[in-house]
């Protein structure tokens, strides 16, 4: 699994190992620039094509992206265990609908994350205003 692959032998540990069918969000990473579930996804497969992870969305790796900056600034995250699949798949949503979402649409979109501590309010406006700040940056 891609995961595995990513945590131990890269120690790109933002990939998460939730629940290893693919249910909980927490594995995402952008293949090709979908989010996919690392869990359900064989190592082998990701050879010859892009796999994002949360730890190489930003451009500069001084600085945030600005998905992250606001999940930061709007207290987004708690425990932090879904936090990287959350912006994973905000930054695909973001693509697919553009810079001005509501929250209706962020809810919908992040049906298949799932958030241990019910943080859903604070992850919705940190993904609503990282949105917006993505519409200012080079990152789009």
């Amino acid at each position: 699994e891609p995961q595995a692959f990513l945590r131990h032998d890269l120690g790109l540990s933002g990939t998460h190992v939730g629940c290893e069918q693919g249910v909980c969000g927490a594995c995402t990473v952008l293949f090709d620039g979908a989010p996919t579930r690392a869990c359900l996804t064989l190592a082998v497969q990701a050879d010859g094509h892009a796999l994002t992870t949360v730890e190489g969305l930003a451009a500069d790796p001084k600085q945030l992206h600005p998905l992250q900056q606001a999940f930061w600034d709007a207290h987004g995250l708690q425990c932090g265990f879904c936090t990287p699949g959350m912006i994973m798949t905000a930054v695909d949503l973001v693509h697919r609908k553009g810079h001005d979402l509501s929250d209706q649409i962020i809810r919908e979109e992040l049906e298949g994350n799932l958030c241990r501590c019910t943080g859903y309010q604070n992850i919705v406006e940190s993904i609503a205003a990282g949105a917006k700040a993505m519409a200012k940056s080079d990152l789009t």
